[in-house]
């Protein structure tokens, strides 16, 4: 295996954080000619004349389906020059890190010849068959790191679904950072997650795939694997997952660096939209017990379809008073790609709704409200989407459950999976608390919540979030979650019964001094703190690093904090000083080794208590 490049200062201004942006690159790009986003709707006060305020009109009912806009690229085996618009597109995208195009590109069932489906920013590719082998591409659909010089811990926002690939070489590269899911995915050949030269790497996610061949992380540095089928995994570097992965490497935590669980204790795939003849549907898949390997490897996946006549298909400019209205009619949403900006919260109160985005549609709550709240009922599936912070300070971003929310969800869960968070970095941004799950036997499936260590509107208080995950319902699990950089406590974990499957952390690298992150006597606010009156916890494969570059002397006590009860178990954990920028004390309570020097060595536990 090549060395791993560790994350030492001499490689960058002591002044910035590691995955440091590189000005001009992450500039939006011209927008794409005949691709361009739906203008945003004209707001006008008043009514037209002759005609009443809308304010005392009868409000029509809003029609279900329709047209998925500009930013959706359909293509068939037929398409002239299909190439030659993946190219336009990822000219676009391929820097335009913190920029305001978003586009998904769908493939009709049939096979596809010589293509290099090259993938930027906010860019999702996926197939429109019920099973990835429906759709079959000749080629690649690949993540590198070009305009980062051969650096991929900053290639996020961008995912690839419901495809079979036989690559050109024998083995795709898809070398890509947080939020960059690889879903019920066919490779006949094999999977190359590191970018050109192996240089840094920082993902990822994977399920419902099947790799023939042998998947190579190189120099990624941890990843979650989850319900999946694999020729052979080469190797690790620091945090190797997998639950109900056939093929995984064997339980050797920490050396090899793999944890291994046979199955995923619960699991429902994420929605997707497929083609049934000519027309559109959603397919909801159904929820697992004890999963192992795929779902669609006998065929039909088992599971619901539903018309795209009942979803509103929402384009950006809709209001939120229309999303809602859309909801109250009985509509599910689909929201094509765009930025939505919100006046009050999404309602979700119906059970079994469905919010589903397309290619990285963003939401963003303009005067301090909650972007999107859901009510204390089944079967609520929310899938693919951003939320970004606003200037004005939210409380909270998302809310699954109202606060005390008791009911149980375990036949029929809510789901929230590829739902991203982001506090800075596109512009200002604050909230006080990212996402809070309050309904029992919610599956997180895949999440990162972040606070922005780079880009526009980052300071220490300008985009302050001093909570990421808050979990107060019993009950939850969460598969594959990431959450990085916040003032005070990355996950905060109350809830009764609750298991994390993979957790991978950043502290926030800005903090100024010791006295900015004291926690009274503590130094510091533990990455995942179980609450003091949970019993009952679970969890496996966790890691949370430090590169406190402000102020390298900064002490960290430690990386996870929970009650000393045999009841709450913890199983493979680590933290890691990132080329000793700060240090931890220990890796849980006041068990584990201390970090030392600069060398980036972790320090482990293997099982704790």
């Amino acid at each position: 295996m090549p060395p791993v490049s560790p994350d030492t200062p001499d490689r960058q201004p002591r002044s910035v954080g590691r995955r440091t942006v590189l000005g001009a690159a992450a500039a939006a790009a011209p927008v794409l000619a005949g691709l361009a986003a739906a203008p945003a709707a004209a707001s006008t006060p008043g009514g037209v004349a002759g005609r009443p305020p809308a304010s005392r009109r009868k409000r029509c009912a809003l029609p279900g389906g329709g047209d998925l806009g500009p930013n959706v690229l359909v293509f068939d085996p037929s398409t002239p020059d299909i190439q030659a618009k993946l190219d336009e597109v990822f000219r676009q995208q391929e820097s335009a890190q913190f920029g305001t195009g978003r586009y998904a590109l769908l493939f009709k069932p049939g096979t596809y010849h010589g293509l290099n489906a090259q993938l930027g920013f906010y860019t999702s590719i996926a197939g429109l068959g019920l099973s990835p082998d429906d759709t079959t591409i000749n080629g690649d659909v690949t993540v590198d790191a070009g305009w980062f010089n051969g650096n991929a811990t900053q290639n996020f926002w961008r995912s690839a679904e419901n495809l079979a690939l036989v690559p050109a070489n024998g083995t795709n590269r898809w070398a890509v950072a947080q939020a960059a899911p690889f879903r019920r995915m066919h490779v006949r050949g094999g999977l190359n997650l590191a970018p050109s030269g192996y240089g840094w790497a920082s993902g990822g996610y994977i399920a419902d795939s099947r790799i023939d061949g042998q998947v190579g992380p190189y120099s990624q540095q941890q990843w979650y694997t989850r319900d999946s089928v694999i020729g052979s995994w080469l190797n690790g570097v620091w945090n190797m997952v997998f639950s109900g992965v056939v093929g995984a490497p064997v339980q050797s935590f920490p050396s090899p660096p793999y944890t291994t669980l046979d199955t995923t204790p619960v699991s429902r795939e994420k929605p997707f939209l497929h083609l049934d003849g000519d027309r559109y549907r959603v397919f909801l898949p159904a929820k697992r017990t004890n999963a192992r390997g795929v779902t669609w490897g006998n065929g039909t996946p088992r599971g619901t379809s539903l018309p795209l006549t009942r979803f509103y298909v929402a384009r950006p400019g809709v209001s939120a008073a229309t999303l809602n209205q859309a909801l109250a009619q009985g509509l599910h949403l689909l929201l094509t790609p765009g930025i939505y900006h919100l006046d009050r919260p999404i309602q979700v109160n119906r059970p079994d709704t469905v919010v589903l985005g397309l290619g990285y549609a963003t939401l963003v709550p303009d005067n301090g409200v909650t972007a999107m709240k859901v009510a204390d009922v089944d079967g609520v599936r929310l899938a693919g989407f951003l939320i970004d912070a606003g200037p004005v300070n939210s409380p909270t971003l998302l809310e699954v459950g109202p606060r005390g929310a008791s009911k149980d969800h375990s036949a029929n869960p809510t789901t929230v999976q590829d739902v991203f968070v982001r506090i800075g970095g596109a512009g200002a941004g604050l909230a006080t608390t990212s996402m809070v799950i309050n309904s029992r036997h919610t599956i997180v499936d895949h999440t990162w919540i972040w606070r922005a260590d780079h880009g526009t509107g980052v300071g220490w208080e300008t985009n302050r979030a001093d909570y990421g995950l808050v979990v107060n319902g019993d009950d939850v699990l969460a598969t594959g979650l990431f959450v990085e950089h916040f003032n005070k406590y990355d996950v905060q974990w109350y809830g009764q019964r609750g298991r994390t499957l993979f957790f991978q952390n950043e502290k926030a690298y800005d903090a100024p001094n010791q006295a900015a992150i004291q926690n009274g006597p503590v130094k510091g606010y533990a990455a995942y703190k179980v609450g003091d009156g949970v019993t009952t916890h679970e969890a496996w494969g966790l890691g949370s690093y430090c590169f406190y570059n402000v102020d390298p002397t900064i002490v960290q006590h430690n990386g996870f904090s929970a009650p000393d009860r045999p009841g709450v178990r913890f199983h493979d954990l680590l933290v890691i000083s990132l080329g000793g920028q700060g240090q931890y004390e220990h890796v849980i309570n006041e068990t584990g080794a201390a970090t030392s020097g600069s060398s980036t060595v972790p320090s482990t536990v293997v099982s704790y208590p």
